[in-house]
């Protein structure tokens, strides 16, 4: 069994917590934040700033945050960068030499671990010719821009680049997830998301695709034999691809930026602000909804499977 100890800052131990809400149980155990299990691995995050990935996929679980500050405690597995033809060595974390420069499909989800707002998937295709542009008027990771630059930003990059969004609703969301795992959803979503915008640029052909990753190539592929259209050619999986790509940058802005939309509408019809995220406000919040109009109005608002629901609940006394 692998264990992988990462120390991250405060700001990525919250996203990390936040990401993980969904999945966390029960624990007394001195010192520790949270305990939470998925997909085979028992991850435990830390007053510390320590993040401990037992399972034998920690190694792939743990890429996800920080590859550079990982510890490996017993056996390693393959890097967390892959490609289409499963070789791992190549430069730049595993891309072909000068893919930054490249003309290349790039994806990324926001909305996972919030309990609030939608999951939003967006692919993006930045033709080599205008990464000039989308540097110049400051695309770069959606984690280094404030929501007020993210807003900005959108418009500029939806009138130069092809992009095709998908947003799954907290009400569709509660639907479709009793049947679709977190890992299954995203990766229906991000294939859909680049089968049509491929059919948008055709007969324009992409130099690559790079999926900002969240799980293996390998768990990636099994979920995408179960989907219509697969795409399967000149796939590349990199942790943090953002920094790797402006396709995926962009992609970032633009998921965010349609996430920070559905919140303000979500506030407008609430009559008070929705928070993101899956800590202590989000319970508050989904108490008060509790208490206008039962759990029918929380799932118009909510990913229900959250363990918020079962505190809001609580709050609520519902």
């Amino acid at each position: 069994m692998n264990t992988i100890i990462l120390k991250l800052s405060k700001i990525q131990l919250d996203q990390l917590k936040a990401h993980y809400a969904p999945f966390t149980v029960p624990t007394k155990t001195p010192y520790t934040l949270f305990v939470a299990k998925k997909s085979g691995v028992t991850i435990t995050g830390y007053t510390s700033g320590k993040v401990m990935f037992q399972g034998t996929n920690a190694q792939s679980e743990a890429s996800k945050w920080d590859n550079k500050n990982a510890t490996v405690a017993s056996n390693t597995s393959k890097k967390n960068t892959s490609t289409s033809n499963g070789k791992n060595n190549l430069p730049t974390g595993g891309l072909p030499k000068d893919f930054a420069k490249k003309s290349i499909i790039g994806s990324d989800e926001v909305g996972n671990g919030s309990y609030f707002g939608p999951l939003v998937v967006c692919a993006v295709y930045a033709a080599s010719e205008n990464l000039a542009y989308l540097k110049e008027i400051g695309v770069k990771d959606s984690k280094m821009l404030t929501d007020k630059e993210i807003r900005q930003l959108a418009p500029k990059i939806e009138a130069v680049v092809p992009f095709q969004k998908l947003i799954v609703t907290p009400k569709k969301y509660n639907e479709i997830q009793p049947k679709y795992n977190a890992v299954r959803m995203k990766v229906a979503l991000h294939n859909q998301a680049i089968y049509l915008l491929q059919q948008k640029i055709a007969p324009v052909k992409e130099e690559g695709i790079l999926i900002d990753q969240f799980t293996s190539e390998a768990n990636y592929r099994k979920y995408l034999q179960q989907e219509k259209n697969q795409v399967t050619k000149n796939l590349y999986f990199v942790t943090k691809g953002e920094q790797y790509h402006l396709a995926v940058a962009a992609a970032s802005i633009l998921c965010r930026a349609s996430f920070l939309a559905e919140l303000d509408a979500a506030s407008m019809k609430l009559g008070f602000v929705v928070p993101s995220g899956a800590g202590s406000k989000s319970d508050q919040v989904a108490a008060k909804i509790l208490q206008q109009g039962g759990i029918t109005l929380l799932a118009q608002y909510a990913k229900l499977h959250f363990a918020n629901t079962q505190k809001a609940q609580k709050l609520a006394r519902y």
